[in-house]
């Protein structure tokens, strides 16, 4: 207890500065030109909103000071863990606390338990246990380290508690790589508030020092604070998001059930011919249908001799490999040469995606993490109508892209990526350029000929895309202007690029 008259240890959280707040001081410092709703197509999957954006709040200090109704304390599996967080919370609350955890018989990884604060200002002690982290089980790690999280807001739900103190559930101890155990922790939160909100007025994450700027750099990417934050943490969001509550998803785990598994699936064809009628029935449908011999299916493609649904199948499977990996890679250094960004959109109301083709060192760079780069960030865009604008503006030899690189992406991507893209506009183009797209897309790909539009000033892009929906280089802008005059000059390029 503290001394009479002197100031309290505790941190009571309603006197802490909120999210909001703290970016509501920086745009007072820095004003930005707003953003209208109306001139962009937001597609983020955590679209910014005050009300949850209130609830966060990032500290840095120890989370055994807050005053609040729970705080949460990372352990083991016989609570007896010695970590920095867990030795300040017995510290503070008491000898009473070790008693008490006694009579819990342990925690399981993934578990919430919960006891008394004792001398803590806090009221209750939300104990749960962080996975332990090898590369080789990640998808367990993953799926344990959301159940912490959400294990613990579903008990601070079913106790009516107003307000909760996160500190950073998965310890050094175990392992776990620090920035993707954020991603987890965030939207997890940012889930259960979408759906639960109103159980919670407070959430606060009590970060150390190594943990702040990792906090501070991913909470724009699911509380974003304005539509401009949103637009500029879009590109930034692993293609892993999660489901409609944060679990980590794995496509090749989902079960798929027909509406009427009775009913024989259209889209199916049986790779064997010759089945009686009676058994072509059997396994026809999703649930009940089996893998057949893979190695027979791929002599089979060799030869020729596979039928079109079953290669439509094995090409699905092939590219939601290449999307698992995707997921899995860190391509930070593919997506800090800012090759390949989401912008607004075009007259028809389609998404714009735009690559830069002076940003790709495709000599210095590894291009199978570029493949994987793409597949990354277009495979939420590409369920859409949209179109790309690839600026081939002063690139030179060392940012050609390769026809067999460019053939390889076609091959992979989903038939999905080749039926909602509806123009490819070509800016800049040089007259070697254009000869080589021709051949390229005459005798290797099908299909792409017809929606390459070859521009050649941005005066002409602006009829079909308005200024203000596309985020330009300043490269793009002087080079527009020296060689076409400088109608469009004036327009200001992006201040991300």
């Amino acid at each position: 207890m503290d001394p009479l008259g002197a100031p309290s240890q505790f941190v009571d959280v309603d006197s802490l500065p909120g999210w909001t707040d703290a970016y509501e001081a920086k745009q007072l410092d820095s004003y930005q030109n707003p953003v209208e709703k109306a001139q962009v197509d937001i597609r983020s999957p955590f679209p910014c909103r005050k009300d949850i954006n209130e609830k966060i709040i990032l500290w840095k200090g120890d989370v055994a000071l807050l005053n609040c109704t729970a705080i949460v304390n990372t352990s083991n599996e016989s609570l007896t863990d010695k970590n920095p967080v867990s030795e300040s919370i017995f510290m503070h609350a008491g000898p009473d606390l070790r008693d008490e955890l006694q009579k819990l018989k342990g925690c399981r990884t993934g578990e919430a338990k919960l006891t008394k604060g004792f001398n803590l200002a806090a009221r209750f002690i939300i104990h749960t246990v962080g996975p332990k982290y090898k590369s080789r089980y990640r998808t367990a790690a993953e799926s344990s380290l959301y159940s912490c999280y959400r294990n613990v807001l579903q008990l601070a739900k079913e106790q009516a508690m107003c307000s909760i103190g996160f500190c950073v559930i998965n310890s050094l101890k175990r392992c776990y790589p620090l920035e993707d155990a954020t991603h987890i922790a965030l939207r997890t939160v940012r889930r259960f508030l979408e759906i639960h909100g109103e159980t919670l007025e407070k959430v606060v994450f009590a970060v150390s020092e190594l943990e702040e700027a990792t906090y501070q750099k991913l909470l724009p990417l699911y509380f974003p604070r304005s539509l401009e934050e949103e637009i500029q943490s879009l590109p930034y969001l692993p293609a892993d998001i999660g489901n409609a509550e944060g679990e980590p998803v794995v496509p090749e785990r989902q079960i798929r059930i027909t509406e009427k598994p009775g009913v024989p699936d259209d889209n199916y064809a049986s790779d064997e011919e010759g089945l009686e009628a009676d058994l072509s029935f059997i396994g026809s449908h999703a649930f009940a249908r089996m893998e057949g011999d893979v190695d027979k299916q791929r002599r089979l493609i060799l030869q020729g001799q596979l039928s079109e649904a079953a290669l439509q199948k094995q090409h699905q499977r092939n590219y939601n490999r290449w999307l698992c990996q995707a997921r899995a890679e860190d391509l930070s250094d593919i997506a800090s040469l800012k090759a390949l960004y989401q912008t607004g959109v075009d007259n028809c109301g389609r998404t714009v995606m735009v690559v830069v083709g002076r940003n790709i060192p495709v000599t210095l760079i590894d291009m199978e993490k570029a493949l994987l780069y793409f597949i990354h960030v277009m495979d939420h865009i590409a369920v859409k109508e949209y179109v790309l604008v690839y600026f081939h503006t002063l690139t030179n030899d060392y940012n050609q892209l390769d026809s067999n690189f460019l053939k390889k992406l076609y091959d992979v991507v989903d038939a999905k990526y080749k039926r909602n893209l509806k123009a490819l506009y070509f800016v800049h183009p040089t007259f070697r350029s254009k000869v080589s797209a021709w051949f390229f897309t005459t005798f290797t790909v099908s299909g792409l000929k017809d929606k390459i539009h070859y521009v050649e000033s941005l005066q002409q892009l602006f009829t079909a895309i308005p200024p203000e929906q596309i985020d330009l280089p300043p490269f793009v802008l002087e080079y527009d202007a020296r060689e076409n005059g400088p109608y469009y000059s004036s327009y200001p390029p992006s201040p991300d690029l």
